[in-house]
């Protein structure tokens, strides 16, 4: 019993520290889009519904609300830079 470890609690800060950290600023619920801003950079960005994945508890766009804490990837194109996935946690 005493040899046993709780990997859980590891697990889910190495699930954690595979995004980049934000907060969901705006929904635009009609259009499926909005914005989130990066916890690092204070750079805003901005999301579509079917260009973006959502992951986790809430998976889609119409579940997202203002303020929630995030974990995102982006990507790159020649249009800018587009959030391409919003990792939802607990």
């Amino acid at each position: 019993m005493g040899d046993e470890q709780d990997t859980g609690g590891a697990a889910y800060l190495d699930l954690r520290a595979r995004y980049y950290r934000g907060v969901i600023t705006r929904v635009f619920y009609g259009s499926g889009s909005g914005t989130l801003r990066s916890q690092t950079t204070g750079r805003e960005y901005r999301f579509r519904a079917g260009l973006v994945d959502v992951v986790g508890p809430v998976p889609r766009v119409g579940g997202l609300r203002e303020g929630m804490e995030v974990g995102f990837d982006l990507a790159r194109s020649s249009n800018g830079t587009w959030v391409s996935l919003i990792r939802v946690f607990d």
